[in-house]
């Protein structure tokens, strides 16, 4: 399994998570223009929760969340604007959140072992 196919996996598991919490998912690789993509966007609790995943098959080297660059943030920002605009959702409640993923992989699969959501990460 190749890192792309991680990193796909993870969002899998992310969105499992989110679904098992009570969150609503409303899309999926949100895309627009040259901004790149938001991986995942929920509500939770009327809140439309803009969500960044991380996946990563240790903490070895830092949590997978710093791995949000300060361009990232200025990318989903922009997007989320973006994807707020087009569903005439200017006036609610938004947040920024990201999903940290520890796996293990092997060849064909990927296990969770930890998940991590951070609540208005940026």
């Amino acid at each position: 399994m190749n890192n792309r196919q991680l990193g796909e996996t993870g969002e899998q598991i992310a969105v499992d998570y989110l679904i098992k919490n009570g969150f609503t998912i409303l899309n999926r690789n949100f895309r627009s223009g040259r901004f790149g993509e938001i991986d995942i966007i929920a509500e939770e609790d009327s809140c439309i929760c803009f969500i960044e995943v991380k996946t990563r098959t240790s903490d070895t080297f830092g949590a997978p969340s710093e791995a949000v660059d300060h361009k990232k943030m200025q990318k989903i920002r922009s997007l989320a604007w973006i994807y707020l605009k087009q569903n005439r959702m200017e006036d609610r409640f938004m947040r920024f959140d990201v999903i940290e993923v520890i796996a293990s992989r092997t060849k064909d699969s990927v296990l969770p072992k930890t998940i991590n959501l951070i609540r208005g990460a940026f």
